[in-house]
């Protein structure tokens, strides 16, 4: 009886053994995630973050994205009253013309009416702010600093005062005063001059208006056709620069597709190195595959710092970081797929008499045919975005703009403007692969 009942025993044992050790494992997994998250809470100093974080600036950053600010500027030094839409010299106003809620009594004053009933005052030296709800804020610049007086003791957390600068930022707008020169910022929706610059006879004018002039015999540009002179003016825009971005976005996407289409094209015969089928020695086989994963574990982005320091700067430069790193990819993917061939179809062809070139133009290529469009098309969306980053660090294409408007600080609706054109030239590679591929799939149910 007890030896009947020993492996019983023993297989309980193990029984319990191997349950008491799943339930430890299940119970250090949790403990050891949680542990995980805490070191990387201290690691990235998350207490810290809170405390660095400037949401007030992340806030205005988000305002300049959607909408654009009119610079009232007195020189604080000089004298003189300027108007810029965005405090830029391409969107000067120019004399005699002023925004409706800007009166100038004389050169050196400005009466500011800005929104929710705030209203400034500039005359010469001296910056009056009413802020409803509030009362009047004064700062004079003068040689020693700004001299700042407030309705109240202690100055909200809207204002930021030092002997030498004084910021106010309300829902209304922002004010700047220092030594050098007084500023008023006012907010309105959208992309003011995003058609036409102040200097340009159609600006101001409606959509209406504009298709009038089109039919209209009367031309406003002598020389010129209304609809010519409208598409002038909007293609040669000095503020948004439309002709230099659509420039950019073609360099873009010539950098992925040149990139892209250059790596298939070296990839496709260099593939059947590294495939076991095609080529028995082990030592050429292994030679090529280590040769793609050098040149594809290597970042495009590494490529690209590399080859700009060989070439300078450039879209061919890009190009070249992109071919580098999917020749290295789709020679992996290529040799794969030529590994699955079925060779009843290469022997069919064989049969015919056909040479060793031929075998392969049709017995091979037409197998693996699908598979490579496939994964080039795709990788030629994807090296759409990765362009747009390649060009910022090799001086071409969109993310070069993309790159300068960020560095400004200023012109953060540029930068929505050109994420916005980056994100649709995405979509519309998207919509053209994809219907390629339909249309390939579709011939070859016909075929």
């Amino acid at each position: 009886m007890a030896m009947t009942d020993a492996p019983i025993v023993q297989r309980h044992d193990a029984a319990l053994a191997l349950f008491t050790r799943k339930r430890i494992i299940a119970g250090a997994v949790p403990v050891i995630v949680l542990a995980y998250f805490a070191y990387i809470f201290f690691a990235f100093d998350i207490p810290g973050l809170s405390e660095r974080a400037r949401l007030d600036n992340a806030r205005v950053l988000v305002a300049d994205s959607y909408s654009y600010k009119t610079h009232i500027t007195r020189d604080n030094r000089t004298g003189g009253i300027t108007m810029a839409v965005e405090g830029s010299a391409k969107g000067t106003y120019p004399e005699g013309m002023a925004p409706d809620w800007v009166s100038l009594p004389d050169d050196d004053s400005a009466r500011i009416a800005l929104p929710h009933g705030h209203e400034v005052l500039i005359d010469g030296d001296t910056t009056r702010y009413d802020v409803p709800g509030y009362g009047p804020i004064t700062a004079t610049a003068n040689r020693q600093g700004i001299d700042l007086s407030l309705p109240t003791d202690q100055a909200p957390d809207w204002i930021s005062a030092s002997k030498t600068r004084v910021n106010i930022t309300t829902k209304a707008g922002r004010v700047t005063v220092t030594k050098a020169r007084t500023e008023v910022m006012r907010y309105a929706l959208g992309w003011e001059l995003f058609w036409f610059t102040l200097d340009s006879p159609f600006y101001g004018k409606s959509l209406g208006e504009l298709a009038a002039l089109v039919v209209s015999g009367d031309r406003v540009v002598p020389g010129q056709s209304n609809l010519a002179a409208i598409a002038f003016d909007v293609w040669n825009n000095e503020m948004w620069r439309h002709k230099d971005v659509i420039w950019a976005l073609f360099e873009t996407l010539l950098m992925a597709f040149l990139g892209t289409m250059g790596a298939a094209m070296v990839a496709l015969p260099v593939a059947f190195m590294a495939a076991r089928n095609f080529t028995p020695l082990m030592v050429v086989r292994q030679a090529f595959r280590r040769l793609f994963d050098l040149l594809r574990g290597v970042d495009a982005l590494i490529w690209t710092i590399v080859l700009s320091r060989a070439f300078g700067p450039g879209p061919l430069t890009g190009s070249l970081a992109i071919l580098l790193t999917d020749t290295g990819s789709f020679g992996k993917m290529f040799s794969e797929a030529l590994e699955n061939v079925d060779p009843r179809e290469i022997d069919g062809v064989q049969s015919t008499g056909a040479k060793p070139l031929q075998r392969y133009r049709f017995g091979v290529i037409p197998q693996v045919t699908p598979i490579l469009l496939s994964q080039v098309l795709y990788y030629l969306e994807s090296n759409t975005r990765s362009a747009t980053i390649i060009g910022a660090i090799t001086g071409g294409g969109i993310g070069l703009l993309l790159t300068q408007a960020i560095i400004t600080q200023q012109d953060w609706e540029k930068v929505s403007y050109y994420i916005v054109l980056i994100v649709a030239l995405v979509v519309f590679m998207d919509w053209l692969s994809g219907m390629i591929r339909r249309r390939l799939i579709r011939a070859g149910d016909a075929g």
